[in-house]
């Protein structure tokens, strides 16, 4: 088993999240590119017009889970494939069914949408709607995780772990709150039209920034944790 340093597990899927950014904007990838009619209908619409940056939170939770797999810990390859496989496709399953957004991007909407519709300003209502996808994408994150092996026994009392774990679910949910509000501003700041049409490279240059700021909260408390872990002989997966 290949040992991935915890600074690689941690801010690897941020930059991977970058380098797909990047690939879009080299290869010209957008609504011009010739794809199969269901993929067209099942991946271009409402939700990649409104939110284009959520594909790289995708990919960057994907990633999350597959350098998370890598963890060290006396577990077989077998039992990792496995775990890996079925944290991957519950994730897909929350963003990407029935359509592209899945049900992460369709929470923040209703729930931001009747926010307003209620009385509620702009504002706070997409603060509402980027806490409701925010904690639906960390619960498929951290669900998946658990399917995910290689932490140390815990030798900690339950107390102790509830706690432990309560605090750094409340912090990862916080992070990922502010990575989907970050991300759901691209078109504010000036992203562009993509996947209308082509990124150009000042709009590839702004997506990679919003990437590397929306997610570094989150990779740096997955550094912490790691460190954390490193010293002590409990943890708890997320």
């Amino acid at each position: 088993m290949i040992r991935v340093p915890a600074a690689v597990r941690a801010l690897g899927p941020a930059a991977v999240a970058i380098l797909a950014v990047a690939l879009a904007w080299l290869t010209g990838f957008s609504q011009r590119t010739v794809l199969p009619g269901v993929v067209e209908a099942w991946f271009y619409g409402f939700f990649l017009d409104r939110y284009p940056l959520f594909a790289a939170a995708i990919v960057y939770g994907l990633a999350r889970i597959l350098l998370g797999s890598a963890r060290p810990g006396h577990v077989g390859l077998v039992r990792r494939g496995l775990g890996g496989a079925l944290a991957v496709m519950l994730l897909a399953a929350a963003c990407l069914y029935p359509t592209f957004g899945g049900l992460v991007l369709r929470a923040g909407f209703a729930t931001g949408g009747m926010a307003f519709l209620t009385g509620q300003s702009m504002p706070v209502a997409y603060a509402l709607g980027s806490a409701a996808a925010a904690v639906v994408f960390g619960l498929a994150l951290g669900l998946g995780g658990l399917f995910t092996p290689g932490l140390a026994r815990s030798r900690a009392g339950w107390g102790r772990r509830l706690r432990a774990g309560a605090g750094r679910m409340l912090a990862r949910t916080l992070a990922l709150w502010f990575a989907v509000a970050v991300l759901g501003l691209a078109t504010v700041a000036g992203f562009g039209a993509w996947p209308r049409r082509p990124l150009t490279g000042e709009e590839a240059g702004l997506a990679a920034g919003l990437v590397l700021l929306a997610f570094l909260p989150h990779a740096g408390l997955d550094w912490l944790d790691s460190r954390a872990r490193a010293r002590t002989p409990w943890g708890t997966t997320g």
